[in-house]
């Protein structure tokens, strides 16, 4: 009886498996049929509607890129109605974007919009076909002929200045005196932070500073710099803006504060999440601008005739609850320059 009762029970249990099998099979079938129709749909939309590619690494939800779609939006351009966006973004991973890229060219997109150095590298090794517009806080003399007239495919805006470096070394000597030591974090990922450096250094010996530079390609390797940076005794830090460190600005910030480091970074959302100061143009600014330049290019004209634009403004905002938080005495005149002093 127990020989029969036991045979039965595996009978059952043979069943029940077979079951799940089939069931998980069909769930497999499921998500590849919902993955190929939604390609599908999405490939039909861009056949009826222009498509623009856009590939960065910071989160989608990030102040610049929502600019763009506001300038998107200021143009009349409605996604899903008379526009198609594809927005790729690596998630704070820069090591994303080449994949990305490669996606957005076998999609065939009308134009495609990079993030940075690294954004822009991935687009043109993706393609020499598709029209690219590069939004970056670095020279982009390399990437055209000339700043008037780009020629070839491709064209953009800056959010880099040559005399940014010793502006940002004047500020933070003004708002630390004395001070000798600043150490410098940046991606050497990027192309264009070895020049940004020897800006820097050019103006730190025209000031007496000694400068220590750190790299960092990824979240960890930011950690890691920013042990080394206490580590050495650094009084105060200058972030170099890239894709990686524009991702990673709350992060720049938080530790910042926890190790009780004064830094400065180019943008003023650095200063919303908690870092000391900011000094440079508007990224949100620039990305909304981008827009433009994608409409231009919809609307049939060559990037190569559409100038390289270059920042005209640039700010100083100050985060005087994180003054108060790292023991500092901001000078009146310093706070009286500032564009922005906020609690």
């Amino acid at each position: 009886m127990a020989t029969h009762v036991g045979r039965r029970e595996f009978i059952v249990t043979l069943r029940g498996l077979a079951a799940v099998r089939s069931r998980v099979f069909l769930f497999c079938v499921a998500v590849v049929l919902s993955q190929f129709f939604l390609s599908f749909a999405c490939a039909q939309q861009m056949d009826k509607v222009p498509s623009v590619g856009v590939l960065l690494t910071s989160p989608l939800i990030s102040p610049h890129y929502q600019a763009f779609r506001q300038g998107l939006r200021d143009l009349g351009y409605i996604e899903g109605q008379n526009i198609a966006v594809v927005a790729k973004s690596g998630e704070g991973d820069p090591s994303r974007l080449p994949d990305f890229a490669r996606e957005l060219v076998r999609l065939n997109v009308k134009v495609i919009l990079a993030g940075g150095d690294q954004g822009l590298r991935a687009a043109k090794e993706a393609t020499d076909a598709i029209p690219i517009i590069v939004a970056a806080c670095d020279p982009i003399d390399s990437l055209v002929v000339s700043i008037a007239r780009p020629g070839g495919k491709a064209t953009g805006l800056t959010c880099v200045s040559s005399e940014l470096a010793g502006k940002r070394l004047q500020l933070l000597k003004e708002l630390l005196s004395p001070l000798t030591r600043v150490a410098i974090l940046y991606n050497p990922e990027d192309r264009n932070k070895p020049w940004e450096y020897k800006q820097t250094q050019e103006a730190a010996d025209k000031l007496k500073l000694t400068l220590r530079a750190y790299e960092a390609r990824s979240s960890i390797e930011i950690d890691e710099a920013f042990t080394r940076i206490v580590d050495d005794h650094a009084q105060a830090l200058i972030i170099f803006s890239d894709g990686l460190t524009t991702a990673h600005q709350k992060k720049l910030a938080d530790l910042a504060l926890a190790n009780k480091l004064p830094a400065m970074f180019g943008f003023r959302e650095f200063t919303e999440m908690g870092g000391l100061v900011s000094y440079g143009s508007s990224n949100t600014a620039m990305w909304r601008r981008a827009a433009y330049y994608v409409d231009k290019i919809l609307m049939g004209s060559s990037p190569g005739d559409l100038p390289v634009e270059q920042p005209t403004r640039f700010e100083l905002v100050v985060n005087l609850k994180t003054t108060k938080t790292l023991g500092l005495e901001i000078p009146p005149y310093v706070l009286a320059r500032a564009d922005e002093a906020f609690e």
